[in-house]
């Protein structure tokens, strides 16, 4: 095994989907702790430079986690994922949505239903986080707001989280 960094990779399954999939060196129940967790999620969530002062989260199937992530130039991306699914610690599917700071839906943007699996493997887990959005448009609208480079930040975020929290 080399230390080279293993890059997020971001595909395009079908018109209206994006899958993204990395390995992470850390077991699958520590990925699993820091994915769904506040305490965690505060430490690695959003693109570098960006910091998550709201964390809210109440971890159940139809419970919501709602969250602003705060840009250093002082903007604001607040949204509002309602869990649907959670099956410990192997799979978690949630509609993830783009909200104003007291969680109502942002008209006209895009509403995506998330589905995460975590795969371990030799003790490294494998995270695929697909996407399906209702059409093709709202689907390229979240690729033109720089969706790829922003879950690379964020992942490689996590990657470096969790090499901090490994027993």
């Amino acid at each position: 095994m080399t230390n080279e960094r293993v890059k997020t990779q971001l595909t395009l399954p079908s018109d209206q989907e994006i899958l993204v999939t990395r390995t992470f060196a850390a077991p699958r129940d520590l990925v699993w702790q820091v994915w769904t967790t506040a305490e965690h999620l505060q430490h690695w969530w959003g693109p570098e430079g960006w910091s998550l002062p709201v964390c809210e989260i109440d971890f159940r199937p139809g419970g919501t986690w709602l969250y602003c992530m705060a840009g250093p130039d002082g903007m604001q991306s607040w949204g509002k994922a309602t869990y649907l699914e959670i099956e410990v610690p192997e799979r978690l599917v949630m509609e993830d949505a783009f909200v104003d700071a007291e969680g109502n839906p942002v008209e006209g943007m895009p509403v995506g239903r998330v589905t995460l699996t975590f795969i371990e493997t030799d003790g490294q887990t494998t995270v695929h986080n697909i996407v399906r959005y209702p059409t093709k448009e709202d689907r390229d609208a979240v690729l033109e707001m720089g969706v790829e480079a922003g879950i690379d930040q964020t992942w490689n975020r996590l990657e470096a989280y969790l090499a901090q929290n490994r027993q």
